[in-house]
């Protein structure tokens, strides 16, 4: 059960969406989590002139919940600090890895940095419909 609102997350995000290293695309993502235990972990994208070698913020996050030991997210937050008019969707490879370590009924919460309080929330099987788990 998240105990943290939207807004926590998002300001989490946003905070760190300000690390991203996006010399190429100028489209700088924060993603923050909550796990099932209340811990909060956040990442930034991180680009590579080998584009395949770019790191996305919602698997940063992830990935360093997992290395802190825990497997549980409660809810995302993912942020978008860039003039593009374009809103911090995962990309497939994310949805599959968020889909990893989280419930179908897990709130995901999008939002331009500009606009914290026009975000928009979805559900994890919202966003991955008819996703596979091992």
């Amino acid at each position: 059960m998240p105990s943290k609102s939207p807004h926590e997350l998002l300001e989490a995000a946003t905070a760190v969406a300000a690390n991203a290293y996006a010399p190429y695309s100028h489209f700088c993502v924060g993603a923050a989590l909550e796990t099932t235990d209340g811990m909060i972990f956040s990442g930034c994208n991180v680009e590579n002139a080998s584009y395949g070698l770019t790191i996305c913020a919602e698997r940063n996050a992830i990935f360093a919940m997992v290395a802190a030991g825990q497997t549980g997210i409660a809810q995302l937050a993912i942020v978008v600090d860039s003039e593009s008019a374009a809103w911090p969707y995962p990309c497939g490879a994310c949805r599959q890895v968020i889909n990893q370590f989280a419930e179908p009924d897990c709130p995901i919460y999008v939002a331009p940095s500009r606009q914290l309080d026009a975000f928009e929330t979805m559900t994890l099987g919202e966003l991955l419909p008819k996703s596979f788990k091992f």
